[in-house]
């Protein structure tokens, strides 16, 4: 019963710095990825769908993106959905969509150091409230008579090893970004 919990806590924390990962995808550095698009929203036959449900997005250089439509009546449509998502990007429309992405200034690179911390400090917010949820679930375990206060106590300390591990995980993942940031 107590395994089972950890394993459950173990599992919703690497969500979390999968989601981390994920939300560091989207902190613009001065290389191009196509993971930066992820959330543009393109209006197609009345709804709003996501860039890749449209376009291929690829990589021309360090510092271009070229995204692909698979209509091509479909290039200003999205062209003007690039434009407007707030992502600071012009696109040059031709027969493909280039993205050139503007050099980062350097309040640039601290308004994008500042994205990461706020992602990191998401991370490390759930991290903690899944601690607690799980510490919650054990302690009912134990007002139900169904555990004793010596595994109580072992399950704590166990689920606290797990939380500084994975806290630790996102502070490396950081590190990792910060630097990736400041990178000239």
């Amino acid at each position: 019963m107590l395994n089972d919990l950890k394993k459950d806590g173990e599992i919703r924390m690497r969500k979390s710095l999968e989601s981390l990962e994920s939300g560091f995808s989207r902190v613009r550095t001065g290389r191009a990825h196509p993971a930066m698009l992820k959330d543009v929203m393109v209006p197609y036959y009345g709804s709003d769908v996501p860039l890749n449900q449209v376009a291929s997005v690829g990589v021309d250089d360090a510092r271009t993106l070229v995204v692909q439509p698979f209509e091509r009546s479909m290039i200003s449509t999205i062209d003007k959905a690039i434009r407007e998502s707030d992502l600071g990007l012009n696109p040059i429309s031709g027969d493909v969509i280039r993205v050139p992405l503007p050099a980062l200034t350097e309040e640039t690179r601290k308004n994008m150091q500042k994205l990461a911390r706020g992602e990191a400090e998401n991370a490390r917010v759930a991290i903690r409230n899944i601690r607690r949820d799980v510490l919650g679930d054990v302690k009912d375990l134990l007002k139900e008579k169904e555990i004793t206060e010596d595994d109580e106590r072992k399950a704590t300390d166990d689920v606290q090893k797990l939380t500084d591990k994975y806290i630790a995980e996102v502070e490396k993942q950081l590190a990792a970004k910060e630097a990736e940031l400041l990178q000239v």
